[in-house]
């Protein structure tokens, strides 16, 4: 008597055994992927917490207690501890801070760093508007070497120097020559144009003759400085730009090496520098 298969009502689907296998077999193959590439922290901790979440783990928080570490001492209560104010707190400030680039609540935060990109350029239009003005006299053209333009420190510095065969002024003169009043002619409107004080300092070589024993480098130096003051006031400068007329004699030569050079022979006009205003504070 053949025996009968038995049914029974707990029996699994084919189709779902497949489908058991199928899901085992790409989280396998997800594995892998993660075994042979190159592991990031960071998207570990996506991978897991993606997994947490598919297979409905909950994360669980509760509050920490304190943890007491090996050799310190037990209590049977927490220890108190006193407020210290945070001085870098300001959500309380009120003043303007024109040197911070937050204001208000982060008014101590970002500060402005000032660096030495801003300076060179600076005088840039002055310098252009110079030359500019002095290449639209073609009487002066050939003395453009006499004329030099050098930015400092200090500000930008004009110098009007002696050439070999070219100077600017007359042996042991203090007038200068025709071509360098017209070069100082068309410097006063430029340089009345901007709101920097004006140093004019005269300079002279060394080894210079003076038939009257009271008059020297000296005199002469501070009488060219004047003179040259003069003609930029009579061609539009006004006198409150001034802000110094000095004469250093031979005391400063542009070639200390060689002080008999012509080229020590000159006079200097320095657009001095100008600090930035300091910021007024509004008391309420």
């Amino acid at each position: 008597m053949a025996a009968k298969k038995s049914k029974s009502g707990s029996e699994i689907p084919e189709w779902l055994v497949t489908f058991a296998d199928l899901m085992s077999i790409l989280v396998v193959f997800f594995v892998l992927i993660i075994s042979f590439s190159i592991q990031d922290k960071e998207k570990l901790q996506i991978v897991a917490g993606s997994m947490r979440e598919a297979f409905g783990i909950v994360q669980v928080q509760q509050k920490a207690g304190i943890i007491e570490r090996r050799g310190n001492p037990q209590r049977d209560y927490m220890k108190n501890l006193t407020l210290e104010e945070d001085q870098s707190s300001t959500e309380f400030a009120e003043e303007d801070h024109d040197e911070k680039e937050k204001q208000g609540a982060e008014a101590n935060t970002h500060d402005y760093e000032r660096t030495d990109i801003e300076r060179p350029q600076q005088f840039a239009l002055a310098a252009t508007s110079l030359r500019q003005a002095w290449q639209e006299m073609p009487d002066i053209t050939y003395v453009a070497d006499n004329l030099l333009l050098e930015e400092t420190e200090e500000g930008l510095n004009i110098q009007i120097v002696d050439q070999e065969g070219r100077p600017m002024f007359p042996e042991g003169s203090r007038y200068p020559f025709e071509v360098t009043r017209q070069a100082l002619a068309a410097m006063a409107p430029v340089l009345n144009r901007l709101p920097n004080q004006i140093k004019i300092t005269g300079h002279t070589a060394a080894g210079g003759t003076y038939e009257n024993p009271r008059y020297g480098a000296w005199e002469l130096t501070v009488d060219r400085a004047n003179t040259t003051r003069r003609i930029l006031e009579e061609f539009g400068l006004t006198p409150d730009r001034i802000y110094s007329v000095v004469g250093k004699g031979e005391a400063d030569p542009m070639f200390p090496n060689d002080p008999y050079l012509a080229a020590n022979e000159r006079i200097s006009i320095l657009i001095m520098q100008e600090e930035p205003p300091v910021p007024v504070t509004l008391t309420p």
